[in-house]
């Protein structure tokens, strides 16, 4: 009953729709056309010669045939539309509406039998022209609008060639048709079936190896890559190639984004550094996750930092029964409870909690209260160089006892699953904030019983745009016109997205069983001179307009970063992107001695406290970075310090 009541009240609105001006036009025209339909298909069976008793059943019958028609073509919806906007969906609506009337029609004259006869072609000919003339009277008008707005040829803005021509790069040329600030003159894409066709009018020109010859060609100076769905390495031999030929390179969104509904295909950007970096999209247990986390009290520590904002975001797609943010900073999480506020559709009760991790009378309470299934804990200081020199104790306070109170916490609350975000930097640790990262790995890990909480470690590298990332910092360095500082000419790191990160922490949450390190598969390294040039040349400059200065290496700084310890080796995981390190251990008393340890570093010299942790990790080697930056000057030599 009130699915047919909430029906009635659609046609309802709909004939009240028709008091619109613009509606009653298109409405008079349908009846126009479906006037002219009747006649035109009794004046082809008679070669325009309607004998005159076929006259009077033609009248008598489209007394009655023209109203039956016009009733389908509003309950198929044919006036809900644009006709400046037709399409293909519009055009399937007309041909379900006449094709359903066209059989109500011959099925009233068969049981009815009215007056006079109605020849079986007109009932094949009166459907056939009401499609060409209600179809081709809004496709054309359609076409007349833009030819209008946009012009002929579409000869006005800027030429740009789009690099890519497959369902990503016709979508963006549909917009781009209508766009007064771009002109596609051409597209280029490797499959040479392509090669000569033409897409709405574009000619696929060639090859993109060709981007110079048709770049001079047709004097462009911007390129689209419109290849979302092809893999990185494409992408970036693609843009490598346009750079080349010191052309603007621009680029559309992610097929990540696109899927999520954030932009639309016709947001085209210039093309970044995280472009050039972006990986494979991460294969997700989705049911798995539902089951993890879905109806769930799920809590994130660290909540308002990039890892820990962008874990809450992923787990409310999962629709968990509460989310409970937990921060020490205020400013990030009232940012994060802006963000979720001007959600339209948010999924779960969210609760903002300010907070510190060593704080246990907080926390207990927290937990007691809202009975949290699953915590996700990434608060932590992770500055390597801020917390080698004056903030050791806090570092170790922080990173190791905060851990033990949240995950001792945890388990006498009885939470299912404890998840810790840990670092590759914990791996042969050269800084105290590696060894301290380290140590909380073994804290959970000594937690871990045969039953009660599981405790679930997840390694990983660099996240591209988090905060305190070379990124920004190059992007800042860039606008200023320089110079770019890089801290050794062979530095290399691993990068990856936040998005990709937080998939695979969830991922490794739900498949741990308890006291597993997980090891993100973190692809190839990166050399961060490297990364330093692409992001001049993406800047529209050249490597001799912006100087790159080696500065040396910073305390607690290591050339290039492990995501597993020598002594360590890995299992695999059903995920190819997981896999599980073997790795030393500890139990409940020595995470007992470690705790006192801890709390004897509060006023103790900072010398001394690195001496003493190598007691407690045994893979940490502090470095005299002073001595390992003198050195790289040393080799760099004068006239070698800087690059253009």
């Amino acid at each position: 009953m009130p699915g047919f009541k909430n029906k009635l009240r659609d046609h309802w609105s709909q004939y009240r729709r028709m008091a619109n001006p613009r509606t009653s036009a298109a409405v008079l025209h349908d009846v126009a056309v479906a006037i002219a339909a009747w006649y035109v298909a009794f004046a082809l069976r008679f070669n325009f010669q309607i004998p005159a008793s076929f006259q009077a059943s033609m009248l008598q019958a489209m007394l009655w045939v023209v109203p039956l028609q016009f009733v389908f073509f509003v309950n198929f919806g044919l006036y809900r539309g644009v006709w400046r906007f037709a399409s293909l969906p519009d055009l399937k609506r007309i041909l379900f509406a006449v094709a359903t009337a066209a059989a109500t029609v011959v099925a009233v004259i068969f049981m009815t039998k009215p007056h006079g006869v109605i020849p079986r072609s007109v009932l094949i000919l009166d459907p056939m022209l009401l499609v060409l003339g209600m179809g081709g009277s809004r496709f054309l008008y359609r076409y007349w609008k833009e030819h209008r707005l946009y012009g002929a040829f579409h000869s006005q803005g800027q030429p740009v060639l789009l690099l890519g021509a497959g369902t990503s790069a016709i979508n963006l040329l549909k917009d781009l048709t209508r766009s007064q600030e771009w002109r596609v003159v051409g597209m280029l894409d490797d499959d040479e079936a392509m090669h000569g066709r033409q897409l709405l009018g574009v000619k696929v020109l060639g090859n993109i190896d060709d981007i110079g010859y048709f770049s001079r060609r047709y004097q462009v100076e911007h390129v689209i890559v419109a290849m979302p769905s092809a893999s990185h390495q494409q992408r970036r031999a693609a843009v490598e190639k346009a750079n080349a030929h010191a052309l603007t390179i621009l680029t559309v969104p992610s097929v990540e984004d696109l899927m999520n509904g954030k932009v639309s295909i016709s947001q085209i950007r210039r093309v970044e550094v995280e472009d050039l970096l972006g990986r494979e999209p991460v294969q997700l247990d989705t049911e798995g996750m539902h089951a993890l986390l879905q109806a769930q009290v799920v809590m994130v520590s660290g909540a308002g930092g990039s890892i820990g904002s962008e874990l809450c975001r992923q787990i409310l797609a999962f629709k968990p029964a509460k989310l409970i943010c937990l921060d020490i900073s205020e400013f990030a999480l009232y940012k994060l409870e802006q963000e979720f506020s001007a959600m339209s559709n948010r999924p779960a009760d969210i609760e903002y909690v300010v907070g510190d991790v060593k704080n246990a009378e907080r926390l207990r309470h927290l937990l007691q209260q809202t009975k949290p299934a699953v915590i996700f804990h990434a608060a932590a200081y992770k500055h390597v160089p801020m917390m080698e020199t004056g903030n050791v104790s806090e570092a170790l306070h922080n990173n190791v006892l905060g851990t033990y109170t949240l995950a001792s916490l945890a388990k006498e609350a009885g939470v299912a699953k404890f998840v810790l975000i840990s670092t590759d930097k914990a791996v042969n640790p050269t800084n105290v904030m590696g060894a301290s990262k380290r140590l909380a790995e073994m804290v959970c890990q000594g937690l871990q019983e045969n039953h009660g909480t599981r405790f679930v470690i997840v390694r990983f590298g660099n996240v591209l745009g988090s905060s305190g990332s070379v990124i920004p910092k190059f992007r800042e360095q860039i606008a200023k016109g320089g110079p770019v500082t890089v801290t050794h000419p062979d530095i290399t790191r691993y990068f990856m997205s936040i998005p990709e990160a937080t998939q695979l922490v969830m991922q490794a949450g739900l498949m741990g069983k308890g006291s597993e390190i997980f090891v993100l598969d973190m692809g190839e390294s990166v050399k961060i001179a490297d990364l330093a040039r692409d992001m001049i040349k993406l800047s529209g400059l050249q490597d001799d307009e912006i100087e790159i200065v080696f500065t040396g290496l910073r305390p607690g700084e290591k050339l290039y970063e492990e995501l597993l310890a020598d002594d360590e080796h890995t299992l695999p995981t059903p995920h190819e992107k997981l896999r599980i390190a073997i790795a030393r251990s500890a139990d409940l008393t020595w995470v007992h001695a470690l705790l006192k340890w801890i709390a004897t570093t509060l006023n103790a010299d900072e010398a001394t406290i690195k001496q003493e942790l190598k007691l407690w990790v045994q893979e940490y080697q502090h470095q005299d970075t002073t001595k390992v930056a003198t050195e790289t000057k040393r080799t760099l030599g004068p006239q070698s310090s800087t690059l253009h």
